[in-house]
């Protein structure tokens, strides 16, 4: 259990998208002004404003995905601003990580920002860094894994800008054609 979590509601629900996806996007955790309070994983804020452009540019649609995060919960500092899951927290909500994955089964995983991709360390362990492995494309747990930023404001306006992260969303497409040309 988590003590800072405990008055917190799971984001989710059918509103995390289709059972069979495309593509599973696993990002940080609900957002104060998103997810948390519309209850529907990016959407409602500046980053669900950005995530959504992002699909567009590779044509993906939110009905063709299904989105979760590294902790079901909005953690938030005293001020009642978003902050990053601890370790504990990541690791208690891991369990519920694998079996989403599990049950969900997407041909590929897309993370969003370090923190997703240092929670599924948990579930199956990998060597990849965000700063190294952004809009690569890798092997993990029987599927295929595709790092990528966070789109949050904060992420694009500091150095890593919305050209890079549509190169890498534009790598996110390629996988994509590549699999449905093999189905």
């Amino acid at each position: 259990m988590c003590l800072n979590l405990a008055d917190k509601t799971a984001v989710l629900s059918e509103l995390n998208g289709t059972l069979t996806p495309k593509v599973m996007f696993i990002a940080e955790a609900p957002g104060r002004q998103g997810g948390d309070r519309t209850r529907r994983p990016f959407h409602g804020d500046k980053s669900g404003e950005n995530f959504q452009m992002l699909l567009d540019s590779i044509g993906l649609r939110r009905e063709e995905i299904f989105i979760t995060n590294s902790v079901l919960c909005s953690p938030r500092t005293v001020t009642d601003a978003n902050r990053k899951p601890t370790r504990l927290e990541m690791r208690n909500c891991s369990s519920y990580l694998r079996r989403v994955i599990e049950l969900i089964d997407p041909p590929i995983i897309a993370t969003l920002g370090s923190v997703a991709l240092d929670a599924i360390k948990v579930i199956e362990p990998h060597a990849l860094t965000l700063k190294t492995s952004a809009g690569t494309v890798s092997r993990w747990n029987g599927r295929t894994l595709v790092p990528l930023y966070h789109p949050s404001p904060q992420v694009i306006a500091a150095q890593r800008g919305m050209i890079l992260q549509l190169e890498h969303f534009r790598r996110l497409g390629q996988v994509l054609s590549g699999i449905a040309d093999n189905c």
